[in-house]
């Protein structure tokens, strides 16, 4: 497994701020049962060498510093939130009851194989939000393609499987795609109704600019819709 990212700057800011001296991070760390030498720390520090995930932990810990701090990144795939909450692989395998090796294959293909009730699970374990759990197994195209659908046709046949791909009430989906077909259809409205006045082309673009930024920002759109409805 190759290492994880990983900022020596950050990580050195981090000892300094809290005013902890290479001996006693690597104390703190053997505290926490992880055995390092002060040159290893050092190592790290310098960038020559990076920590391994085990590692990483250990000296977030010790520093008292979030992992993302350490990463010097928000996390956003599948194996960054997971470090960012200091869960190994085999240990948020089987907290969401997936095979290590099914799990770990999906980190490292950036594609979900588990099941709904796994990804639910898994969002819970790594408190993730609808649309960065959708980004996080690889399902965010799945997300604009049924949208898409959804406001160009017949929304009602979309509310099922949008509620199990998000994990939202059915009637929560079905209210949010009811409201986005409505402000799509209005956009069609609008621009059929430049159409027939023979309006000037600069107003029949305007429109049209305006509806491809609204649907560029469908899935942000929909899941505001859903997290609204659902905190009423």
């Amino acid at each position: 497994m190759p290492t994880p990212p990983f900022s020596p700057a950050q990580a050195r800011a981090a000892r300094l701020r809290i005013g902890l001296t290479h001996e006693q991070v690597v104390v703190g760390m053997a505290q926490l049962g992880l055995y390092r030498s002060v040159e290893a720390l050092v190592s790290w520090e310098s960038g020559a060498v990076a920590p391994s995930e085990a590692e990483l932990f250990a000296l977030a810990s010790a520093l008292w510093c979030p992992v993302p701090v350490l990463m010097d990144r928000k996390p956003r795939s599948l194996r960054e939130h997971r470090l960012a909450r200091q869960f190994s692989a085999e240990r948020l395998a089987l907290r969401i009851g997936m095979e290590v090796h099914d799990y770990a294959r999906a980190e490292s293909d950036h594609l979900w194989s588990g099941t709904d009730r796994q990804a639910l699970l898994l969002a819970d374990a790594l408190g993730l939000e609808p649309g960065e759990l959708l980004r996080a197994i690889g399902r965010a195209g799945d997300l604009d393609g049924r949208l898409r659908q959804a406001v160009e046709g017949r929304w009602k046949q979309h509310a099922t499987p949008l509620a199990g791909l998000v994990g939202a009430p059915e009637r929560t989906v079905a209210r949010a795609l009811r409201t986005l077909h409505q402000e799509y259809a209005r956009f069609n409205e609008r621009y059929m109704g430049h159409l027939v006045a023979r309006s000037d082309s600069a107003r029949l673009k305007e429109i049209a600019t305006e509806r491809t930024e609204w649907l560029h920002a469908l899935s942000d759109r929909f899941l505001h819709l859903v997290a609204h409805d659902s905190s009423t």
